[in-house]
C-alpha cells in the first residue's frame, strides 16, 4: 500500500462557471424555502410525503413534513459548501501531487457544486410537484423521475472520474 504524502493545501481558483453554479444554488435554495412557506398555510393537514420508484405516492403524512425537504436541502447545502473549502481532504481516484493538485481540486470542487445544484433541483421539483398534486388531486410524480434523478447524480460523477484520470500530471 502506497502512503500518500501530505497534500498541498491550495484553494482552487473559481472560474465563471463555478461562480454561476454557486449563485444558482443560492437562488434555488431561497426559492425552495419561498415556495414552501408561501403554500404551507393552505395545505391540507395530510399530504403526500413519499413517492415510490414507479413515481406514485406511497405514503402520506402531516403537512409539517413539507418543511423536511427545504431543511435537509439547507443542511446539505451548508455542509457541502463548508467541506468544499478543504479539497485536500477529499478522496481522489488518482495520486495528488503538487503538479496536479490545482486541476484535481478544481474538478473535485466543481463536482460538489454540481451535486449541490442537483440536490436543489431534485428537491425543488419534488416540492413543486407535491404542491401541484395536492391542488389537482393527482398522486403521481412520474415514472421517469427516478431514472432521470439517478442520471443527474451519476453522470457528473462519471464525467469527473474521466476528467480526473485524464488530467493526471
Amino acid at each position: 500500500m502506497e502512503v500518500q504524502t501530505v497534500r498541498p493545501r491550495i484553494k482552487p481558483t473559481l472560474k465563471s462557471l463555478d461562480k454561476w453554479i454557486e449563485i444558482l444554488g443560492w437562488v434555488l435554495l431561497i426559492f425552495l424555502w419561498w415556495e414552501t412557506l408561501r403554500f404551507y398555510p393552505g395545505l391540507p393537514e395530510t399530504i403526500p410525503v413519499h413517492y415510490g420508484l414507479n413515481g406514485a405516492v406511497d405514503a402520506y403524512g402531516s403537512k409539517r413534513m413539507m418543511l423536511t425537504l427545504p431543511t435537509i436541502a439547507s443542511i446539505l447545502f451548508a455542509g457541502i459548501t463548508v467541506v468544499n473549502q478543504f479539497p485536500h481532504i477529499f478522496n481522489y481516484p488518482v495520486r495528488i501531487t503538487e503538479e496536479n493538485a490545482p486541476k484535481q481540486y478544481a474538478a473535485a470542487t466543481r463536482l460538489l457544486r454540481y451535486i449541490k445544484l442537483i440536490i436543489l433541483v431534485v428537491f425543488g421539483f419534488i416540492e413543486s410537484k407535491t404542491i401541484l398534486n395536492i391542488s389537482t388531486g393527482s398522486n403521481h410524480i412520474g415514472a421517469w423521475f427516478f431514472p432521470i434523478t439517478m442520471s443527474l447524480i451519476f453522470i457528473p460523477i462519471l464525467i469527473y472520474i474521466f476528467i480526473s484520470k485524464r488530467t493526471v500530471s
